[in-house]
């Protein structure tokens, strides 16, 4: 085998086994199948069809595996992505960047890729700091689920014969940390060898060794077929037609790049299968796990006060009364039986308890209770289940939640407002440096383009950007929504102080980018601060106004462009004002009176002072309406004036491209609002302003009963600011939250359950409202239903996916190439961890036991033999995207009135789920 030969297969080979990795994860799962694909099946089957191909002309072996080499090697990637991974400016890499229906206004390396993830290759390796040896030990490390923002932690676990330490690595979850003094007693304690005492700067040191292992981005092909085809065609096209490498043209040359090509597409066709699996996971409709809900005391009291009697009896009202003390709500003398008022009028809920937040998750016994509440017409219950809830929060990577969710929510959702990472130092996404613009643009590309479909007709969506990567998401957003649907770019003066930009600048602004997605989209107002309310300084019955002159001035105003907009008022001696009846002349353009004015009436005409004509600010018909209300007339030096009473539009102002006010600054009213409810500890950074929020979601025009989505969740303040205005004006805003970092079960779900309970909080215990004469406890609470749950990740797929090893070239009748492998396996049919059959076929009928894939936990609903850690109402919800009306322990109903089992569930509604 000669050495370009070699290198061939080497870099084909890294493709299917790929880097070495140690720990456990799907990824490696994969790589394992892959791997065995590679050694069993295509490298040998590879080397027959070359060597048949090459006997007409073997001196072009050495020549076609330089050039299969000089192709491919471009494209593979040390995590098995399939993109232009290799492009210095001396390699002729060709892409087709025109499309025939639209102008290209930007182009990135990695747009025919979804992101997945940035990870570390990581392997077990020793170091050496100060003579002390140290092995970090990743064998059972657990690999990131998706592109969550997670820190490594060590724990100490032997210290072998030869003095050296060994560390278990894995990474942080639940805010779990390094316990650093943990390990130094311990090392201490088995006897630590070195040059010097082990000290935390040594450990430190160590660590930092060890994290040097190098990143790599995770990327599927969207289509790899159709893109390295594509590539390899413009590629043999530019070496073919090359000037300065002239070939002789005859019969043996062509077909020697026949061969080539024939070659080539053997090996895409085969990478492409892989690649193609790979989406089909990535697009798989996700399982929904570990649902609860949260529920405040009033709604159930209100439905069934015997049964929150039992809530309050019950063994799992422990921890819930430990949690309503954890999150500042109630003393530690709080009771059950406190949340009860009772006086000579009866028992009822105490107005400082009612809206206590209830999880449901406490309560696995009575949860199917709960819901039996909601959509039961028997019971009264007008509203189906889904329509009595105000929020949805998922614990999940977005696009795997915006895919999952869309067929529930199509064309529901009112109002989008997210707050990407800004790609910057202080918010930077994790990622490998070599491609940062090319991955964000990527993994905001593919999200913006699923919030489409779930976009009404009407619906504006909201994007929070700093000037960083302003340009690179006001183009993304154009090429999914169109240029003509940009409605505006607002620039927020949220840090009056500023932070100092590489260029010496000192940037205190970040952006607001609207979008709607038809012309049927109209913006909201906003609230009026003192400087506005202070244009109407006049008052009257009817309110605030401003004298303006009824005459029109600047654009527009000559008697020859808006002819219609000129007529005469008649006015009195003592100033009483009439508007006539007239009759509009197409021959001369012009108002005619129906009636002569009186004796003592003056005809007035819109004159300026050069006695120029002008027109009216109101036409004839609205000026009749106003006229004794809004107009009046005023004699100035011998001349009478109109003048109309300007009042201020009742919902507010239309938002101006520049809000500069104190509120919108992210310490002021962003760090300070999570500091007020958590207390002083920090546990999250970087907090949006509520009142910016809330301001865009207004310039959305959030009406009383919108749908808002936030796919970027973070500490929730979406959801905040959604209960904010609800409070404000009464409305039944929803929302929907996706977030896929830990703090959704320190920060996000704790903050919702705060503010549903109280409007003010201070050092983590909640006040009393500015509106409630309460000394202590809840002030300002509402009335609020949610729910919440995880979804299967792209991970959990991979882990449990069974593929297992195919004879794939020993049927002679199939293209080994192109036959499509994975049509043999069985997904998720069997569990690759336990190796479980999940479907049994018992006579003509197929069974599922969903257990087999995620059994039940504790304190998981059960919903039937089939559910177990499975929510199977919400995943069939989402799946066929019925609502839900009604939830038994046995049965859904959706609002259509189907009824699924939920113990014997049809094998047709789960497959898409299980096999692909």
């Amino acid at each position: 085998m000669n050495e370009k030969e070699q290198k061939f297969l080497n870099a084909l080979r890294d493709l299917f086994v790929g880097a070495k990795v140690e720990g456990e994860s799907g990824y490696i799962n994969l790589m394992g199948v892959k791997s065995r694909y590679f050694e069993q099946g295509v490298f040998p089957q590879l080397q027959k069809d070359i060597d048949a191909a090459l006997q007409p002309f073997p001196r072009f072996r050495e020549e076609l595996f330089d050039k299969l080499y000089t192709f491919f090697h471009r494209y593979f990637s040390e995590s098995g992505s399939i993109y232009f991974r290799y492009t210095p400016l001396h390699e002729r890499v060709y892409e087709q960047v025109y499309t025939d229906d639209r102008d290209v206004v930007l182009f990135w390396k990695t747009h025919m890729l979804y992101y997945v993830k940035t990870d570390r290759l990581f392997r077990s390796m020793e170091v050496e700091v100060d003579g002390h040896r140290f092995f970090f030990d990743v064998s059972t490390l657990e690999h990131k689920r998706a592109n969550e923002k997670r820190s490594l932690i060590y724990e100490f676990k032997e210290r072998r014969g030869d003095g050296t330490l060994v560390f278990t690595v894995a990474y942080s979850e639940r805010g779990r940390v390094t316990k650093t003094d943990e390990i130094l007693r311990a090392a201490r304690k088995v006897g630590a060898t070195g040059r010097s005492p082990l000290d935390e700067e040594t450990l430190e040191h160590a660590f930092r060794l060890f994290e040097r292992q190098s990143e790599v981005d995770y990327f599927i092909n969207k289509d790899a077929r159709a893109f390295l085809r594509e590539q390899f065609d413009l590629w043999l096209y530019q070496y073919v037609f090359r000037e300065e490498t002239p070939t002789l043209w005859n019969e043996t040359r062509i077909r020697q790049l026949q061969v080539l090509r024939e070659i080539t597409f053997k090996i895409i066709d085969f990478i492409a299968q892989f690649e193609d699996e790979l989406v089909k996971v990535w697009n798989k409709p996700r399982f929904v796990l570990n649902s609860h809900y949260v529920i405040t005391l009033d709604r159930i009291a209100a439905k069934d006060a015997v049964l929150l009697a039992r809530l309050l009896e019950a063994p799992g009202m422990t921890a819930q009364l430990q949690e309503w003390r954890d999150l500042g709500m109630v003393g530690e003398d709080f009771k059950a039986e406190d949340v009860w008022e009772r006086d000579l009028l009866g028992t009822r809920l105490h107005e400082r308890y009612q809206y206590l937040p209830l999880d449901t998750r406490y309560f696995p016994d009575l949860e199917a209770d709960i819901l039996a509440l909601f959509g039961d017409p028997s019971a009264g219950s007008g509203q189906g289940l889904d329509d009595e809830l105000d929020g949805w929060l998922i614990h999940s990577e977005n696009y795997q939640a915006l895919n999952t969710l869309l067929p529930k929510f199509r064309g529901r959702v009112n109002c989008v407002y997210i707050d990407p990472p800004f790609n910057t130092a202080a918010s930077e996404i994790i990622y490998s440096n070599n491609y940062k613009h090319s991955s964000w643009l990527s993994l905001v590309d593919d999200r913006i383009g699923r919030t489409l479909g779930f976009m009404a007709d009407e619906a504006i969506l909201c994007a929070a950007i700093d000037d960083f990567e302003l340009p690179a998401l006001n183009t993304i957003l154009s090429i999914n929504f169109g240029e003509e649907h940009h409605l505006s770019t607002v620039a927020i003066r949220n840090n009056p102080h500023g932070r100092a930009m590489a260029a010496g600048f000192s940037q205190n602004h970040e952006y607001a980018l609207f979008y709607s997605k038809t012309k049927q989209a109209i913006v909201g107002r906003l609230p009026r601060d003192d400087e506005k309310q202070a244009r109407y300084p006049e008052h009257d019955e009817f309110g605030n106004f401003a004298w303006m002159n009824l005459r029109k001035t600047g654009a527009g105003s000559d008697r020859k462009d808006r002819p219609k907009l000129y007529y005469p008022i008649y006015i009195s001696r003592n100033g009483t004002l009439r508007i006539p009846s007239l009759e509009w002349s197409e021959k001369q353009e012009c108002w005619i009176p129906l009636s002569e004015p009186k004796k003592d009436e003056t005809v007035v005409y819109p004159l300026d002072e050069t006695g120029r004509e002008r027109v009216w600010n109101l036409g004839w018909e609205r000026a009749q309406k106003e006229g004794g209300k809004n107009l009046e007339a005023k004699n100035a030096n011998g001349e009478w004036q109109v003048y109309r009473k300007y009042r201020p539009h009742e919902e507010g102002a239309l938002p101006n491209t520049w809000w500069d006010d104190a509120k919108y600054s992210a310490t002021e009213s962003g760090t300070r609002v999570i500091k007020d409810l958590f207390g002083e500890r920090e546990v999250f950074s970087y907090p949006k302003s509520i009142f910016l929020v809330e301001d865009c979601l207004r310039a959305s025009n959030c009406a009383k009963d919108t749908l808002v989505l936030d796919f970027f969740a973070g500490s929730g303040t979406t959801a905040h600011a959604v209960i904010n205005l609800n409070r404000q004006d009464g409305g039944r805003r929803k929302y929907i939250l996706v977030e896929m970092a830990d703090y959704f079960d320190t920060v996000l779900l704790p903050r919702i359950k705060k503010v549903v309970f109280s409007d003010q909080w201070k050092d983590g215990k909640a006040q009393p409202s500015s509106s409630s004469p309460l000394k202590r406890g809840a002030g300002g609470g509402i009335s609020h239903f949610l729910k919440y749950f995880d979804l299967e990740q792209y991970e959990d797929v991979l882990r449990r996916a069974h593929y297992q090893d195919a004879d794939l070239f020993d049927n002679p009748y199939e293209d080994p190439y192109s036959t499509y492998v994975f049509l043999r396996d069985t997904k998720m049919l069997d569990n690759a961890q336990t190796g479980e059959p999940v479907m049994a076929i018992e006579g003509e009928r197929i069974r599922v036991n969903l257990n087999k894939l995620y059994p039940p936990s504790p304190s998981s609903l059960s919903q039937g033999e089939a559910g177990g850690g499975i929510d199977l109402a919400e995943t069939l919800s989402c799946l066929t995207g019925k609502p839900i009306r009604r939830i038994t322990r046995q049965a859904v109903e959706f609002e259509d009135g189907e009824t699924v089992s939920l113990v014997d569930v049809p094998w047709e509604l789960v497959k898409p789920l299980i096999w692909w």
